[in-house]
């Protein structure tokens, strides 16, 4: 499983102001999507459309609940580092769970990681014997371009703006959204067959 996020515009107050009474907006209005991708079916497994204060970890457990099988990897940007967001994982799907997220560039192993290392621990050990993009291509970090390949298919299919002014209608959106994706990925998918 890949989780990722992007932003997407919402027609706002500040919008409006712009469009008749040609003022500059001060902000500009936005929401945060959150996509978990099943990296086997290439399927959206889950969806949430938080608020832009909202960070990556903190949207985590609505994403989680709406998955019932078994995951076995998970793959995420360093923004999901930490500890709370291992511990969240290894509760919900098992310790044999393999999570690859990048540690900070700055990152350092715990003091007692020689005694018994963490999975973070470790990762940042690889990261410093072979090098970040190798690490990234070992680990199978690089997996984690298909998220964003299917953000770039939302904002070409679906749009980067949200046409709801509501957020409850808002969310109900990126939901649909999440369904017509899966089913234009269903329509255009290859399928592979050996020959003799």
């Amino acid at each position: 499983m890949v989780v990722d996020s992007t932003g997407l515009k919402i027609f706002g107050e500040g919008e409006w102001l712009q469009n008749k009474h040609k003022k500059k907006a001060r902000r500009r209005s936005w929401r945060k999507l959150h996509l978990g991708l099943d990296l086997g079916s290439g399927d959206i497994v889950c969806v949430d459309l938080t608020k832009d204060d909202v960070g990556h970890p903190t949207a985590l457990p609505d994403l989680l609940e709406q998955i019932d099988a078994d995951v076995s990897q998970f793959i995420a940007d360093g923004a999901f580092d930490g500890e709370p967001t291992t511990a969240m994982l290894v509760e919900r799907f098992g310790a044999p769970l393999e999570i690859i997220i990048p540690p900070p560039k700055t990152a350092v192993p715990r003091p007692t990681a020689a005694q018994g290392p963490s999975g973070r621990d470790q990762r940042i050990a690889a990261i410093n014997t072979v090098g970040r993009l190798a690490w990234q291509a070992n680990s199978g970090y690089n997996q984690r371009s298909r998220g964003e390949t299917q953000m770039g298919r939302w904002k070409t299919a679906i749009g980067p703006k949200l046409k709801a002014r509501s957020f409850p209608n808002q969310k109900t959106e990126a939901r649909i959204g999440a369904h017509i994706l899966n089913k234009v990925t269903a329509l255009g998918r290859p399928e592979f067959e050996p020959i003799a």
